[in-house]
């Protein structure tokens, strides 16, 4: 199945467009060996996450985004016009070197928006649905992580946490002060609110505060809780733990907004 979903009640869902590794062998033998690496994977964000906030919806892709990206317009246009990116399909990867022998037609990409991309968005507006119509506000917290140095996409070093609901458009204002406000605080880390990520196709699309629906992206930076931002991409537990314990301060202030707003309904 290319999508995973873990049923919760709570007012929270975890979407998880790029934790995904599978992938059918005819489209990974199209790869380069630099595609095959699977490297701009959201490394171990399943396992970050998992158990932070009981009874939160899981929505998860299970396909790489190499495969086509759950978090880009279907109609492929670009999210950050005038900077490099990558796109549905991804040409490239982040340091801008080639992924395919030969790049996929169009037909080619149409299918695997049908068969990948289309399922994973029907779960999660099924979910988003479901969890409004139990409470009135449903809120989309979409999950990632990112290499922190990456100069094909930015400049310098990434913040640990970065913050993105499109200028302020995708929730409402409290639960982007509560957010910045624990990540402002986590000692030890930097956070930015919409810098270089002001929130992928996800978070734009679903996030409508005035319809009960609200949604916000957290980028993290992948230094926050690997032992190397490199193949094998290890986890390390104790950067991991501490930054849960942030991350879990978040999901349930998240949640409790949530209920807040319930009641202003």
């Amino acid at each position: 199945m290319p999508v995973e979903v873990i049923r919760g009640h709570s007012p929270v869902i975890l979407g998880m467009p790029h934790t995904g590794t599978d992938m059918p062998v005819r489209i990974f033998d199209q790869l380069t060996p630099i595609g095959q690496t699977l490297g701009d994977t959201d490394w171990h964000i399943q396992r970050l996450y998992d158990g932070l906030l009981p009874g939160a919806t899981v929505v998860r892709a299970t396909f790489h985004r190499y495969v086509i990206d759950a978090n880009r317009d279907p109609k492929g246009t670009s999210l950050y016009p005038g900077q490099n990116t990558t796109g549905l399909v991804p040409m490239t990867n982040f340091d801008g070197e080639a992924l395919w022998y030969a790049p996929p037609d169009d037909a080619e990409i149409k299918a695997r928006r049908r068969d990948y991309h289309v399922p994973y968005h029907d779960a999660l507006s099924v979910e988003l649905e479901r969890i409004r119509a139990l409470h009135g506000v449903a809120i989309l917290y979409d999950c990632h992580s990112i290499r922190s140095e990456i100069p094909f996409l930015f400049e310098g070093v990434l913040p640990d946490f970065n913050i993105g609901t499109n200028i302020g458009v995708t929730c409402d204002p409290a639960i982007e002060t509560a957010v910045v406000g624990i990540c402002h605080r986590a000692e030890g880390y930097t956070s930015i609110l919409n810098g270089r990520f002001k929130g992928g196709w996800s978070t734009r699309n679903y996030g409508h505060p005035s319809k009960g629906l609200h949604a916000i992206q957290m980028e993290l930076a992948q230094s926050t809780h690997l032992q190397m931002e490199k193949p094998p991409f290890s986890y390390d537990l104790e950067k991991a733990e501490s930054l849960r314990r942030h991350l879990r301060q978040v999901l349930e202030s998240v949640q409790n907004i949530a209920f807040d707003l319930k009641g202003q309904s």
